[in-house]
């Protein structure tokens, strides 16, 4: 699995930003076009379960329907994509 290296990610100020330094914060476009993505294993042919993940994206974990990749993807922390898959595994979910 390649990491995205985050200095090559297209960064723009936020609109809420100021000129004299307070609510700084950039953001990326294209941060998840740079994800690796991979299909589930239980995804199949016939559209049901389609799911994929990129596990190279730094403190998250971007989820999003393989059927319609335009779809904007859900953005979960590893943290909570660890308690999803816990679920799956139990059988809660």
């Amino acid at each position: 699995m390649r990491a995205i290296d985050l200095n090559t990610i297209t960064w723009r100020k936020s609109s809420h930003s100021n000129s004299t330094g307070g609510n700084c914060l950039e953001v990326s476009d294209d941060l998840l076009r740079a994800a690796d993505w991979h299909k589930s294993s239980y995804s199949n042919a016939s559209g049901g379960a389609c799911l994929e993940v990129a596990a190279n994206v730094p403190s998250l974990v971007p989820v999003r329907d393989s059927k319609d990749t335009r779809l904007t993807p859900l953005l979960l922390t590893a943290s909570a994509w660890a308690g999803f898959v816990d679920g799956v595994k139990a059988g809660a979910l």
